[in-house]
């Protein structure tokens, strides 16, 4: 087989794949990554959020590959629990507008250093954890200081498909995009 390349490998400058290259673990932040960031809530109250169905292959794609996956959500949501246990994703931290003490905390856990950390965050709140990560992620409708402090901003928005562009990121600079994809071309 070909060695399969994604178009946008082209674009992404050699820093980055060489940071890319090191991450063990990604950590993400939920409304405005996983998600639009729109939470609709219907008139009993419930909540309702959409989750692009791309990231979740993606992530199960860098899992398959031996990269670690880390949830951190300044809110709590049942609808992201049953999200994140579709997924098979089990550090899940909800609750938490400390992203930078929760990916501390990540750290001693489970004992790895923050340079080989990617962390995808949208706003304020996730600005400590990007600039104490070894690969620091945001996306176009995040906030304006936060993609300043970002090592890389995603072309696609958060919830359109954001989270597999980073997995895709770090697939192709791990030597694994072949791997991840031959599966899907096979007869």
């Amino acid at each position: 087989m070909t060695d399969l390349k994604n178009p946008l490998a082209g674009a992404w400058p050699e820093a980055l794949l060489a940071k890319a290259a090191r991450i063990k673990l990604v950590a993400l932040d939920v409304d405005g990554v996983m998600t639009d960031g729109t939470i609709y809530f219907s008139a009993e109250g419930d909540e309702l959020k959409a989750f692009n169905i791309l990231d979740g292959l993606g992530l199960k794609q860098i899992m398959a590959a031996g990269i670690s996956v880390a949830v951190i959500t300044g809110r709590s949501s049942p609808l992201t629990e049953k999200r994140m246990s579709d997924l098979g994703i089990s550090q899940l931290m909800q609750g938490r507008e400390d992203k930078k003490v929760a990916l501390q905390e990540l750290v001693s856990t489970l004992d790895i250093l923050p340079e080989v950390i990617a962390y995808m965050g949208d706003d304020l709140p996730d600005l400590p954890a990007i600039r104490y990560a070894g690969l620091g992620v945001t996306v176009p409708n995040g906030y304006w200081l936060v993609q300043e402090h970002a090592d890389h901003c995603t072309r696609a928005a958060g919830g359109r498909g954001a989270v597999r562009e980073l997995c895709d990121l770090l697939l192709t600079a791990g030597g694994h995009m072949n791997t991840a994809l031959t599966p899907y071309l096979e007869p």
